[in-house]
């Protein structure tokens, strides 16, 4: 079981995280627009799956506004943000901060994402929210790099995800 930190008190994961080298499990999330999709939908040669607890945060905040920067000149990426948020809220969210190269999409339905990939803090003050995780994925939906943010309230590595999108692109 993996384990983590918020504001310094133990925080145990629902299990392993989906290990690198694996098949990433498909899954159901909804959209903006309620609409619904799955990641096999996705055409991108390389994907970036960003979980956060929840948009209405500072951190999450401020995550998905580096990574929308980030992807604004990678083409062949498609970038999800994944929390439980409401589509409402993300779509206020998006049009408000300007998010136009990352989708933010929600897992409040079936919980698949965080069920799928154990990225479920099963205790503590967020029980029941993701934890911040970013995995990135293949042309062929193979996890290729994996971090897991140590303290729920920190940034995750930018620069390694963003290493392992540039070299996944040249492959």
């Amino acid at each position: 079981m993996s384990t983590l930190k918020f504001k310094g008190e133990p925080i145990h994961l629902t299990g392993e995280l989906t290990a690198v080298g694996s098949k990433a499990p498909d899954f159901t999330y909804v959209k903006t627009d309620l609409s619904e999709a799955k990641l096999s939908d996705l055409q991108a040669k390389v994907k970036v799956l960003i979980a956060v607890p929840s948009l209405d945060t500072g951190t999450c905040k401020i995550e998905t506004k580096q990574f929308n920067q980030r992807m604004a000149d990678k083409e062949g990426v498609q970038a999800l943000v994944i929390s439980q948020d409401l589509p409402f809220a993300m779509r206020r969210f998006c049009e408000t901060e300007g998010i136009a190269n990352v989708e933010c999409v929600s897992d409040f339905r079936y919980k698949q994402f965080m069920q799928l990939y154990n990225t479920e803090m099963k205790d503590g003050k967020l029980r029941g929210l993701s934890a911040r995780v970013v995995f990135v994925l293949n042309k062929d939906n193979v996890i290729r790099y994996t971090q897991l943010v140590p303290e729920v309230s920190a940034e995750p590595n930018y620069e390694e995800v963003m290493d392992v999108v540039d070299a996944l692109l040249k492959a």
